[in-house]
């Protein structure tokens, strides 16, 4: 049989007809419900009045020093953590480039944020990450001069980017997160109870900006809810603004009672986003204790806690999580330089202060900076879990996860009944990942985008090449399925009729995934998203370093092993191996084996995500 091409095909434009939108909308709206579109319209209509702008207006100038003058001694670290912390210090760039290609003198509020081009990794320059890092180096080495290099970037930002103008002050949720870094720094120097005069005015600026679109916020049901009411609740904490802080306090444990199910699920089914929202909780309620503050109102407490377990359980034994749904590389107050591949200092601190239990990571370098100790409780790692979102398996060394429903929240991408499977460092069947929020594409919205976040991008049937989820927005799907749970897996219903039900059953090494069918279709096609390797079709599926795979069916099936696209990590996109399997109706029961190497035989396959 002659080798197959794995040259992936041209990314489709996924543009819709025009005069669909209107109608796509309308149903998506629909299915939000009338707290987020209501909430979004209230921010529309602010916007249309000037309420923010008028906000923003006169801001306060940023004079005197942000950070105190000297710096305490470092805690106890472990082995190598104090040299690894120092050789990044010296490796940050002198002169960052905080605009890129977006005005730093246009007004932040209304700002175009997508035609200049991707503002993701403008933003991530503006978290004060750098600042962080060399207020670790001045407690380590005092007389390296971190210190000052630390207030000197602090100065050169507030001089390129003026309060509220610019792509540093275009999006409250960025305000927070830089809130919760700059307070995170004026901790750990031993000057967050009396923040010099600078690092006062700059903390109310960020308040200020936090303040200007709270509707925003609120509409989004994701991150930007728990995020920015955190932002908040550090800068009246630091300001010493206790009604300020007791207001934010109860509003972002609200913004976790609705967005964090009581069995860790979260409202963006998506690991990197799970592990910003525990960051960003992580943080405050460091600080909260800290400062004496009074404990936040139930459920946060608990369903941080869920949270945490959940990440632990989706996270493989390297800190790095399964691609799935959206995120954007995010590490907030990344002490232990763990960086966006790898959570486990995340999953640790958060472990310790709300479960007061560890997940394993007694040495982290993070939870030593905060004080934390490490308690004797361990997180487990069940062989059958169930979430809001997710359902997991474990056996043999290796773990499965399936993304199931409910859908109360509006999903990132269409990835219904969608299976990962890992072994060890492989992730042998895989998801595409996030590639970027604004690529370099034509069309209205991106058509790279779309090819790793559609129905066809994922490890699921797809019914006469029509994704059951079209692309109402940028950020907004519609006509979502209808899904439930079975013993065993989940099912779903599309708009058009067409049903499938996902059953797994796991024998020591051997995965068996049965797809049952049903409805007015005429094809279906099933893709398998492989590993990179060198993989070789077989006349029932295709053979493997990484695993071997066998595809079975009621009906006569196509086997062709084809080229797919993957994005490893944010921006970043690149070919990989699938299997597409094809039957024409009245199929209706499609099994498919997954049969992995003997354990600590497998190759890994070349990245371990």
């Amino acid at each position: 049989m002659p080798a197959p091409s794995l040259i992936p095909d041209p990314i489709p434009d996924p543009t819709p007809d025009r005069r669909s939108r209107p109608l796509l909308r309308l149903d998506a709206a629909w299915r939000l419900g009338p707290r987020p579109v209501g909430l979004f319209l209230w921010h529309r209509a602010a916007m249309a009045l000037g309420v923010p702008a008028a906000r923003l207006r006169n801001p306060t100038a940023i004079e005197g020093p942000i950070l105190p003058p000297t710096a305490p001694p470092a805690p106890p670290l472990p082995e190598g953590e104090a040299a690894r912390l120092l050789r990044a210090a010296a490796a940050l760039p002198e002169a960052p480039d905080w605009h890129g290609p977006f005005d730093p003198t246009a007004p932040a509020i209304g700002m175009d944020l997508f035609r200049p081009g991707d503002v993701r990794p403008v933003w991530e320059r503006h978290r004060f990450a750098d600042v962080l890092l060399l207020a670790q180096g001045a407690r380590i080495d005092p007389a390296g001069g971190h210190l000052a290099r630390a207030e000197a970037l602090l100065h050169g930002w507030a001089a390129a980017n003026p309060a509220f103008r610019g792509p540093a002050w275009a999006c409250g949720q960025e305000a927070a997160l830089r809130a919760l870094t700059l307070a995170l720094i004026l901790a750990l120097l031993d000057a967050d109870r009396g923040p010099p005069k600078g690092g006062r005015a700059l903390l109310g600026l960020l308040s200020r900006r936090i303040a200007a679109t709270p509707a925003y916020a609120a509409a989004q049901d994701n991150n930007h809810a728990i995020s920015e009411p955190a932002g908040s609740f550090a800068c009246a904490l630091l300001l010493g603004d206790q009604p300020g802080a007791a207001l934010a306090g109860r509003r972002l444990a609200a913004a976790v009672a609705r967005l964090v199910a009581p069995d860790g699920g979260f409202a963006q089914v998506s690991a990197g986003y799970a592990r910003l929202a525990l960051d960003t909780l992580s943080v405050a309620e460091w600080l909260r204790r800290r400062h004496g503050a009074p404990p936040f109102p139930a459920p946060l407490p608990a369903r941080a806690a869920a949270l945490a377990a959940w990440l632990h359980r989706v996270v493989a034994a390297d800190g790095t999580g399964p691609a799935l749904g959206v995120e954007d590389g995010s590490a907030l107050a990344d002490l232990g330089l763990h960086g966006p591949a790898d959570a486990r200092g995340s999953v640790e601190r958060a472990a310790r202060l709300f479960a007061d239990a560890s997940s394993g990571a007694m040495d982290d370098a993070g939870a030593a900076w905060l004080g934390l100790p490490c308690p004797a409780a361990r997180l487990d790692r069940p062989a059958r879990w169930v979430a809001a979102g997710t359902m997991g398996w474990r056996a043999g060394g290796a773990t499965a996860l399936l993304r199931t429903g409910p859908l109360r929240f509006r999903p990132a991408q269409s990835d219904l009944l969608h299976l990962t499977l890992r072994d060890g460092a492989t992730t042998v069947l895989r998801d595409g990942g996030t590639g970027s929020y604004n690529p370099p594409s034509p069309g209205w919205w991106p058509g790279w985008w779309d090819a790793i976040a559609g129905a066809a991008a994922h490890n699921a049937p797809v019914f006469d090449g029509q994704d059951p989820m079209p692309r109402a927005g940028r950020f907004l799907l519609a006509r979502w399925p209808r899904l439930g749970p079975l013993p065993d897996g989940a099912w779903r219903r599309d708009s058009t009729g067409n049903s499938h039900d996902r059953r797994l059953v796991v024998d020591g090494r051997c995965w068996m995934i049965e797809d049952l069918l049903s409805g007015p279709f005429r094809q279906v096609a099933l893709h398998w998203r492989l590993c990179p390797g060198d993989w070789r079709l077989t006349d029932d599926g295709v053979a493997g370093p990484a695993a071997t795979l066998r595809v079975t069916a009621d009906a006569p099936l196509s086997l062709r092993l084809a080229g797919g696209w993957e994005s490893p990590a944010y921006g970043a996109l690149r070919p990989v191996p699938l299997l597409v399997v094809t039957a024409a109706a009245p199929v209706s029961r499609i099994v498919t084996a997954v049969m992995l190497p003997p354990a600590g035989r497998q190759e890994d396959a070349p990245d371990a995500a």
